[in-house]
């Protein structure tokens, strides 16, 4: 069964209206403020943040969701301000929008989930915020039109929005699960300066949701990593309308919308790591015969977050020596004389040691906008792949000057 995600054309999930207006956070004067709602009311799961630093968004929207037991009638988005690292006032800036916002709409607050993204350590101005609600909640489409604006609301360093969506049938029922998403620095695995949200009119629970949507994101945004940078707003939020009338619990439905949410998950993943902040070359990196797929992980994220590595790939250098030296210091038990490097289609290292290549092939491999490098651990039969990126010095131009 083949469910790919459509990129070029958003399909909109019955339950849920959007808008989105520009609130004056933005110094660029961008759209900067969306709201998300579901009329009826969604079951809800979500994914945050490890970084030990969370925002103040990601407290209130756990607390939220715990205290209504997973129900999300709205979603209240900010861009161009974090809110992180602004103290207990920060907190309440946060309560302070979901409450208006929750007056607004005739519901309870712990109904409105918060997401916030930009620059941390600012104090959230939420007079701003809360002046643009009534035009906000007054200006809700249901449409695609009012999903796309959304998409580029929450936009910070992107330079083009994510979005993706699938369908499948049920008997003469039809489920759409759509994503739109925010991502271009600060992109590591354990979630990623990422905002993520996923739509579905399914009928599901909670609990239900939880499982999927972890499966999902360890093997899509867990899974790459653009500088090594665990942000401290990361949001995967993922809500059902039950809308559809199909229920997840038909083992059926169930097996179509796994598949689905993956394709759609990984389809945000793969445009977040083509958006990077000044990418110039993506490498699909698969790591292979490790003992398992945490230690094929840990492999990934040292090739992925070694400078060397990434500043010859900016080069195009296929320098295998710097991959081997990354892998070295992984922190597995590794035996040098089993290791095997491949890039592109030629091994270029063999137990350890230069195997002869061709090395202008492999330049020209490298130079592409997408490259794969293989690296066999020896170890058994552990794999994963991990996507991931160069570094170039327009990654230090965005990032040298970002607060100013």
């Amino acid at each position: 069964m083949n469910l790919p995600a459509v990129r070029d054309k958003l399909l909109l999930p019955k339950g849920f209206s959007f808008s989105a207006t520009a609130a004056g956070l933005k110094a660029s004067g961008r759209a900067d403020l969306a709201l998300i709602e579901a009329r009826s009311g969604t079951t809800a799961a979500a994914l945050f943040t490890r970084n030990r630093v969370v925002a103040a968004p990601v407290e209130v929207g756990q607390a939220s969701l715990a205290k209504s037991k997973g129900r999300v009638r709205a979603t209240i988005i900010n861009s161009g301000n974090a809110n992180c690292a602004t103290g207990r006032a920060g907190i309440q800036a946060c309560e302070q929008v979901c409450q208006e916002t929750a007056r607004l709409l005739g519901i309870r607050p712990e109904e409105v989930f918060p997401s916030s993204t930009g620059i941390i350590g600012v104090p959230l101005q939420t007079e701003k915020i809360i002046l643009q609600l009534p035009s906000l909640v007054g200006a809700r489409e249901s449409s695609t039109e009012g999903m796309e604006q959304v998409a580029k609301a929450i936009m910070t360093t992107d330079t083009r929005q994510k979005q993706a969506s699938v369908s499948f049938r049920s008997g003469r029922s039809e489920v759409i699960l759509t994503g739109v998403a925010k991502g271009s620095g600060m992109i590591h695995p354990q979630l990623a300066t990422m905002l993520v949200y996923l739509f579905t009119d399914v009928a599901a629970s909670p609990a239900e949701l939880r499982k999927l949507l972890r499966q999902a994101c360890e093997q899509s945004f867990n899974c790459m990593s653009v500088d090594g940078d665990t942000s401290t707003n990361d949001t995967v939020l993922l809500q059902a309308s039950g809308q559809s009338g199909v229920r997840l619990k038909d083992p059926s439905v169930r097996e179509k919308f796994t598949k689905g949410l993956q394709g759609v998950c990984q389809s945000l993943a793969d445009q977040i790591i083509a958006d990077g902040e000044g990418v110039r070359h993506v490498i699909h990196l698969s790591i292979e015969r490790a003992k398992s797929r945490d230690e094929a992980l840990r492999a990934a994220r040292a090739i992925a977050h070694s400078l060397l590595v990434k500043t010859a790939w900016a080069g195009a250098d296929p320098n295998w020596g710097r991959i081997l030296a990354a892998v070295g210091n992984c922190g597995v038990p590794l035996t040098p004389a089993r290791i095997h490097i491949f890039i592109g289609k030629q091994q270029v290292c063999r137990g350890g040691m230069a195997w002869p290549f061709d090395e202008a092939r492999a330049h020209r491999d490298l130079s592409q906008p997408s490259c794969s490098i293989r690296v066999q651990l020896g170890r058994g039969r552990g794999k994963v792949l991990f996507q991931t990126t160069d570094l170039t010095s327009e990654y230090v131009r965005i990032n040298a000057d970002y607060s100013t």
